[in-house]
């Protein structure tokens, strides 16, 4: 998914279902793969999906952070910072946690993965087993400077967890850079991006 890690994004919202439970909804992610978002955790029996709202996503959001428990956005340009400000009031008020495939002016956080390697695949042969990758955090708080953790996001079953000191051997397809985030911005509540 440009703008934002697909599996990063996955990851955050079927964590947040766990612990929140409820509907979720994804807006503005056409390309958004609903077998990885079961596969991730994600009911997709309480998924609501509005592929592509266009420039009326704001107004799907308002509507949808009182109904839903978690909003998976991309939004569809950049975001001005007076319509952040009034969809974070929108979002406290309702208790709805939004995450952003992209930038948003006024995050809380902002998570990025910095680099990724497939394994698996042998020359010509095999299948993918899981991906490693270093994700980066920065924010407000404990987050201002910035923190990295290695990940399995997927790994060989398919579970999100932290890569061991001592890893079984896999063999590596690729490296995948990714861009990290800019700068802080002052942020607003509940609103995490995932660059």
């Amino acid at each position: 998914m440009a703008g934002g890690d697909a599996g990063l994004l996955l990851a955050l919202a079927a964590g947040v279902r766990e612990t929140e439970g409820g509907w979720a909804a994804a807006v503005g992610l056409p390309d958004l793969g609903l077998a990885a978002a079961e596969g991730y955790g994600l009911d997709l029996r309480r998924l609501l999906v509005a592929d592509d709202p266009g420039a009326h996503w704001p107004e799907v959001v308002s509507v949808l952070a009182g109904a839903v428990e978690l909003i998976m956005l991309r939004p569809d340009g950049p975001v001005p910072p007076k319509l952040a400000t009034r969809l974070a009031a929108v979002l406290r008020r309702s208790g709805c946690v939004l995450l952003v495939a992209g930038p948003w002016p006024g995050a809380v956080l902002r998570l990025g993965v910095r680099s990724g390697r497939w394994f698996g695949l042998g020359d010509g042969y095999g299948q993918l087993t899981g991906r490693q990758v270093e994700v980066v955090a920065e924010g407000r708080g404990s987050a201002v400077r910035g923190r990295t953790a290695r990940l399995w996001l997927p790994d060989e079953h398919g579970a999100v967890r932290p890569v061991q000191q001592h890893p079984v051997q896999h063999r590596p397809v690729r490296e995948q850079p990714q861009p990290v985030a800019g700068p802080v911005e002052p942020a607003a509540p509940l609103v995490a991006a995932v660059v």
